[in-house]
C-alpha cells in the first residue's frame, strides 16, 4: 500500500505547535508508512522542531501558512478574510491531492465551514456531520451528528445514518454495522415526526437498522452507531464529558477525606488506573467531519500530544478503511433502493 500524508493544521488549538508538531514526530516514529506536512507560521513550526532536536525531512515537511484562525474568530473572518490561515491551506492541500488527510484541533466551527467551502460535499450528501466515538460495555460507540446540525430533516438524519456505517466499517471493519436512532423510547411511535419519519426511512434503507435507542444505549454497547440530531448530539456529548469529569473528581475527593480512605485508595489503585484509562477522554478524541470530499478530523482544542496524536491516527485508518469511497458507494447502492421504492409507490397509486 503507498504511503499516507496527513496535513496537520499546526497552528490550531490551545497550544498550537507545542501540541501538533510534538504529536506529529510521535506519530511518524510509530507509522512507518506514514508522511507529514506541517501547515502554519514556518519559524514557529520550525523553532518547535530545533526544540525537540528534529528537522524537516523526506516523510516532515513544513508548508508556510501566514495566517492563523483564532479560537474566537467570527466565521467570516475565518473563511473570508483568511484565506492564507494554516486551517484553510491545510484544507487545500487534501482538495489538491497533496494530502489524504487534515487534521485540526481549531475552531470547531470555523472547520467546518472552511472545510465545506474548500472540499465540498460527497455527491448525494445534503449536510457533513460531526462523528465520534463515546466508550461503552462493548468498546466503543460512534455517534453523530455531535453539533453541526442542529435542524434536521428525516432525510438528513439518513445520511447520517449512511456515513456512520460507512465510518464504522472503515475503521473496525464490519461490513454491517448496527444502526440505532435515538429517541426517547424504544417504541416506533415515541419521538417527534421527524424522528418518527427517520426510523420508517431507516427501515427501507437496507442498512443493519436495530431500531430506536435510548440514552443508556449508548453506554450499553447495543449498536455500533448512534444517529441523532446535532442539538440532541451535542448536549449528549457534553453531558457526558461532563459527568466522566464529576465521577473522577469525586472519587479523588471520597478517597482523600481520611487516613482510613487513603489507604482504600492505595489498595484500589490498579482498579482506579484502569478505570481510568478506560474512560480517559483522551484516548477518544479526534471527530469526523463526514460527509465532506475530503477526510478531515477535528481534534478537541485543549488536546494534550497523547490526545492530539489519537485524532492523527483516526485520521490514517479513514484513510486506510477508504471512507470516501464507502460512503459514496452505500449513497449510490440507498438512492437505487430509494428510487425503487417510490417507482413502486406509484405503480401502485
Amino acid at each position: 500500500m503507498r504511503d499516507i500524508t496527513i496535513a496537520i493544521d499546526a497552528m490550531g488549538g490551545d497550544h498550537g505547535p507545542h501540541v501538533t508538531v510534538r504529536a506529529a514526530l510521535e506519530a511518524l516514529r510509530e507509522e512507518p508508512d506514514i508522511n507529514f506536512v506541517l501547515v502554519g507560521l514556518e519559524d514557529a513550526i520550525l523553532a518547535e522542531l530545533k526544540a525537540c532536536r528534529a528537522k524537516p525531512g523526506p516523510r516532515l515537511r513544513v508548508h508556510h501558512a501566514s495566517e492563523v484562525v483564532k479560537m474566537d474568530d467570527p466565521l467570516p473572518v475565518a473563511l473570508r478574510s483568511k484565506k492564507d490561515s494554516s486551517m484553510r491551506v491545510m484544507a487545500d492541500l487534501v482538495k489538491r491531492g497533496e494530502a489524504d488527510a487534515g487534521v485540526s484541533a481549531g475552531n470547531t466551527g470555523a472547520l467546518m465551514a472552511v472545510s465545506r467551502f474548500v472540499l465540498k460535499t460527497l455527491p448525494g450528501i445534503d449536510r457533513p456531520a460531526i462523528a465520534s466515538t463515546l466508550p461503552s460495555k462493548a468498546g466503543q460507540t460512534y455517534m453523530l451528528d455531535l453539533g453541526a446540525n442542529v435542524d434536521c430533516t428525516p432525510e438528513h438524519l439518513l445520511q447520517f445514518a449512511i456515513m456512520g456505517s460507512a465510518l464504522v466499517a472503515a475503521i473496525e471493519h464490519k461490513e454491517r454495522p448496527s444502526l440505532g436512532l435515538l429517541n426517547i423510547g424504544e417504541e416506533d411511535i415515541k419521538g417527534n415526526d421527524v424522528v418518527k419519519r427517520a426510523g420508517e426511512l431507516l427501515k427501507e434503507s437496507g442498512l443493519n437498522f436495530h431500531g430506536n435507542v435510548e440514552g443508556d444505549d449508548i453506554y450499553k454497547g447495543t449498536v455500533d452507531v448512534v444517529v441523532c440530531d446535532g442539538f440532541v448530539g451535542n448536549v449528549a456529548l457534553k453531558t457526558s464529558e461532563g459527568l466522566a469529569k464529576l465521577i473522577g473528581d469525586q472519587l479523588r475527593w471520597e478517597f482523600k477525606k481520611n487516613p482510613v480512605t487513603r489507604l482504600a485508595g492505595l489498595i484500589a489503585l490498579p482498579v482506579l488506573h484502569a478505570f481510568k484509562r478506560k474512560l480517559d477522554p483522551r484516548r477518544y478524541n479526534g471527530a469526523s467531519l463526514l460527509g465532506l470530499n475530503g477526510v478531515i478530523i477535528k481534534s478537541h482544542g485543549s488536546a494534550d500530544v497523547f490526545s492530539f496524536k489519537q485524532a492523527v491516527h483516526k485520521a490514517v485508518e479513514e484513510v486506510r478503511g477508504g471512507l470516501l469511497r464507502r460512503i459514496a458507494d452505500q449513497v449510490g447502492v440507498h438512492n437505487n433502493t430509494m428510487n425503487g421504492f417510490s417507482e413502486e409507490e406509484g405503480e401502485a397509486a
